[in-house]
């Protein structure tokens, strides 16, 4: 029902393509607007150019241009109020600028009305986009089945673009978009970043909604922020046994950027169907606090765990705003993980098998 093919996009052979993006306030539109440029640029090498066609809502053209400058994207905008216009002017400057994409901001509202309706069958039915995406939000749930319809009978979308799927929503909304509205979802966005976008994935999303997680997503976020050098010499270490709270606190800074830790961990099948998982509360705090601990320890005892004693724990638990009690937990799991690693490259030396099966 999802499909069998990753999501993809269909470029003009002469000319730029022109996208234009419809959706709802509040579903990430603009952001999307943004995150599919930045995916354009750096995946597809496109020059991809936007234009500011909100004209009601101050702050969305704003936010527009100040994130298009951060990742050196330009905007079209004036202060004219006529959506129509503006968006003819753009993909001309465009045009004859040479941009191999123009993608289109166009306003949305809280709810579904004629009025804007009208306004981007104005826009269609002047510029001529090759495609248009609706934005919608994963988190609306089946709510979402009606507003692609209504955007669908209006301006015949060519395919779904899903937002906030680092949410706690498995994705159910996708099966039922495709199967009423018989739209491809052609991409997904994940997080905040504006790196966390990718083309949709049928057999992921089918994954995540039979609550059996999605690896391979996880896989790819490990591979865009562990580096591999590092993960060699760190492997290393953790044969010789010389791992220390230098390389902890590396690591942990690392999964900071996946996201939160339930985030992650719902990726994983096993915390889906295990009890033992599911009972565990993940607080991202656990992790702020030992990055605070850690911190405050001077270079030496960070490479050198075993000569931190009372008093260093004392002034570390002071500096770190914690505990003493939770500066000996910190060092009691430093010291089971360093020995697990211990048992383990004793295990793989047996079996034969590198650090990196």
């Amino acid at each position: 029902m999802l499909g069998s093919t990753a999501g993809s996009i269909n470029f003009v052979s002469k000319g730029p393509t022109i996208i234009m993006m419809v959706g709802l306030q509040g579903t990430g539109k603009t952001s999307s607007v943004i995150k599919l440029a930045n995916y354009l640029n750096k995946k597809h090498q496109k020059r991809t150019s936007l234009i500011a066609a909100d004209v009601y809502r101050p702050a969305a053209i704003l936010q527009l241009t100040d994130m298009a400058e951060s990742i050196g994207i330009e905007v079209y905008s004036t202060k004219d109020k006529d959506p129509v216009k503006i968006s003819k002017e753009g993909v001309e400057k465009f045009r004859r600028a040479g941009s191999d994409v123009i993608i289109i901001d166009t306003a949305g509202r809280l709810h579904i009305d004629e009025e804007m309706m009208d306004e981007i069958k104005r826009i269609r039915n002047t510029v001529k986009p090759h495609l248009i995406y609706l934005v919608l939000d994963a988190m609306t749930g089946q709510e979402a089945v009606g507003i692609a319809s209504a955007f669908n009978s209006a301006v015949e979308c060519d395919g779904i673009l899903l937002t906030k799927l680092d949410s706690d929503t498995r994705g159910g909304a996708a099966l039922s978009i495709n199967y009423v509205v018989k739209k491809p979802i052609k991409f997904v966005s994940n997080g905040e970043k504006v790196d966390d976008f990718d083309l949709f994935y049928p057999d992921r999303i089918a994954s995540r909604i039979l609550g059996k997680g999605d690896m391979l997503t996880l896989i790819e976020k490990a591979e865009k922020i562990f580096d591999e050098k590092k993960a060699e010499e760190l492997s290393k270490k953790i044969e010789k046994q010389q791992l220390n709270f230098e390389d902890f606190i590396e690591q942990l800074k690392a999964i900071k950027k996946m996201g939160s830790l339930d985030k992650v961990m719902s990726m994983l099948p096993i915390a889906r169907n295990n009890k033992a998982f599911k009972k565990i509360d993940f607080d991202q705090s656990h992790i702020d606090r030992m990055e605070a601990i850690i911190n405050s320890m001077t270079a030496v005892e960070r490479r050198k765990p075993g000569i931190i004693n009372g008093s260093r724990k004392k002034r570390i638990a002071m500096g770190s705003g914690n505990s003493v009690n939770e500066v000996n937990k910190l060092l009691k799991q430093f010291a089971k993980t360093k020995q697990m690693m211990k048992n383990f490259s004793s295990l793989k030396g047996k079996l034969g098998l590198s650090f990196g099966d």
